[in-house]
């Protein structure tokens, strides 16, 4: 039932409800200049979002580890973050995993897949369907499967606000 209710509210074309309602949970903070766009799938548990950040359509959340999300982060549509995962080798198939922090001014592209316990440093970005099973350093571009450090961004500062494009009604 909660989760039907879930993806009822998230889809509702209103991002003020849609942070509103996730702000509920005693485990969330999300900030109010924080957008989240439509088609947000997002599982319970503890998540902040800084001031500025966007996450985009059809972006999911497993939060039942905890995601951090610093200030200014852009995270592009169809990103996938996840904070638990069966543990191969048990012979229960037990789940297993860590938070995912996300540096402030980090930006990960379209459909990147982020695995449980990864950090992602201050600036870094991700690229288009990347997926990070290992922390990627602050100012490091990674790509690839698994995603492999391919680049390195300026240190500059930045003061773009992922949040200041907002699309109304989605």
């Amino acid at each position: 039932m909660i989760m039907l209710l879930d993806k009822f509210v998230l889809g509702l074309p209103s991002k003020t409800i849609r942070r509103f309602y996730i702000n509920l949970h005693g485990t969330c903070n999300i900030a109010p200049s924080a957008l989240l766009y439509n088609g947000l799938k997002w599982w319970a548990g503890p998540l902040k979002i800084g001031g500025g950040s966007s996450v985009g359509f059809r972006c999911h959340l497993d939060c039942r580890n905890g995601i951090e999300i610093g200030n200014n982060v852009d995270l592009a549509s169809e990103v996938m973050i996840w904070t638990k995962h069966h543990d191969y080798n048990d012979p229960h198939f037990a789940t297993k995993g860590g938070p995912v922090i996300i540096g402030d001014y980090a930006w990960l592209c379209a459909r990147c897949i982020i695995l449980p316990g990864v950090k992602i440093g201050e600036g870094a970005v991700v690229a288009a369907g990347a997926v990070v099973c290992r922390d990627v350093e602050p100012w490091t571009i990674a790509g690839g499967v698994p995603a492999k450090k391919i680049g390195v961004r300026e240190r500059k500062d930045y003061k773009y606000v992922p949040a200041s494009c907002n699309i109304p009604f989605l």
